[in-house]
């Protein structure tokens, strides 16, 4: 079984998924898709810069790994690799359920924001 984001592992509702896209942002972690209460605890714990204690951070973080790629500094990393590296901080932060689901909740709500930030088609 291979790591790193699959969107086809996502556990997410379709529905909830549209649901979390319509709606304006609160800040409160519940609102993401496969988040519960042991996941905001995991998402607190740490290093004080690498707490997230609310859904702005949550976002912040996915932002700060879309990062320059090693090989072409002038060119960002393609959106497979940016999905995996927020799906590997993910882990590295011990979230084991719903990890792609989170990934994919939160990508698709950047994307309203920033179009073109995540494309599914990538991952088909």
């Amino acid at each position: 079984m291979s790591d790193g984001y699959d969107p086809q592992k996502s556990r997410i509702a379709e529905d909830r998924l549209a649901d979390f896209l319509r709606a304006p942002l609160t800040g409160d972690l519940l609102e993401v898709p496969g988040i519960g209460s042991a996941a905001i605890s995991k998402l607190a714990s740490g290093e004080e810069e690498d707490r997230v204690c609310n859904t702005y951070q949550l976002i912040g973080k996915f932002l700060m790994l879309k990062k320059n790629d090693e090989e072409n500094e002038e060119e960002l990393i393609e959106c497979s690799a940016h999905c995996d590296a927020f799906w590997y901080w993910l882990k590295s932060k011990q979230i084991t359920a719903y990890r792609s689901g989170i990934v994919m909740a939160i990508a698709e709500k950047v994307n309203t924001m920033l179009p073109g930030i995540y494309d599914a088609a990538d991952f088909n």
